[in-house]
């Protein structure tokens, strides 16, 4: 990847715990595609209120954020957009002159997923999660009309808030429901982690759900995506994910829309 920064090069970044390099491939393709003077880096903190205060000190112009910031970079910012204020998570920051707003963009990317892959709004479904991701997931499901499902957590506190916010039962766990639909909003699966070969859900749910949604990005074949694909159910993926979303940060930094096919090319370099 070519990159010839000076002075005036806007630098964009993301923080996660577990930093990877879709975005920073993704990003940088299109800056270079578009002859922008941008540059992209993924980068980890233990100290978020500094990496912040570094965001707004050294103008860096955008920020993408990931688990488990969150919902912890909200008092650091200075404005959210409806996105984020909605269900209080944020996942992209953008610094105007040393001004933070925050906004969602996971949520326009479940929106959209839900729409292009003909989800049935009598869909039945259960979400796994009850952290800033699964926020996102749920308001969009909320507001897309799709009414018959409960939040699976085990955190009753985090858990049973997101159900009632999003008009949904809590259930600590899965149980005896077999829902149409699995959307696993957990680590479990990623790449890294301590549950990365295990099931977001039971085998026999599994097998019995019509579609399998897993917004684990790294790697996009997780143990639940292969075992629905595999059945030849419906899924759909973190990589679809973490694409729209991606593309949606891209336009909040730079002001620019790439067309869909410099859009899927960049999708296809970030995975190579």
């Amino acid at each position: 990847m070519q990159m010839n920064p000076d002075k005036d090069t806007q630098l964009c970044m993301s923080l996660s715990a577990r930093p990877g390099n879709f975005g920073l491939r993704f990003h940088n393709h299109l800056y270079e595609q578009l002859g922008l003077n941008f540059y992209y880096k993924a980068f980890s903190s233990q100290d978020l209120a500094g990496a912040v205060a570094g965001i707004r000190a050294l103008g860096i112009r955008g920020c993408g954020v990931s688990m488990p910031f969150k919902e912890a970079c909200i008092a650091l910012v200075d404005e959210l957009d409806a996105s984020a204020q909605a269900i209080q998570s944020i996942n992209t920051i953008v610094n105007t002159d040393g001004y933070l707003k925050a906004y969602n963009t996971d949520y326009i990317a479940i929106a959209q997923l839900l729409d292009s892959h003909d989800v049935p709004r009598d869909t039945t479904f259960a979400l796994r999660g009850s952290g800033g991701m699964a926020k996102a997931v749920a308001s969009a499901l909320r507001d897309g009309g799709y009414d018959n499902g409960v939040i699976v957590a085990r955190n009753e506190a985090t858990g049973a808030a997101l159900a009632k916010s999003c008009g949904y039962e809590w259930q600590p766990a899965l149980g005896a429901h077999r829902p149409q639909m699995l959307i696993n909003v957990t680590p479990v699966g990623m790449t890294g982690g301590a549950e990365a070969d295990l099931l977001a859900f039971e085998a026999d749910a599994v097998d019995r759900a019509e579609i399998i949604f897993d917004v684990v990005a790294i790697p996009s074949e997780t143990p639940l995506i292969v075992r629905g694909r595999d059945q030849g159910k419906k899924v759909i993926t973190g990589l679809e994910v973490i694409a729209i979303q991606a593309l949606e940060q891209f336009v909040l930094y730079t002001g620019v829309r790439p067309t869909q096919a410099q859009f899927q090319a960049a999708v296809a370099f970030a995975r190579g």
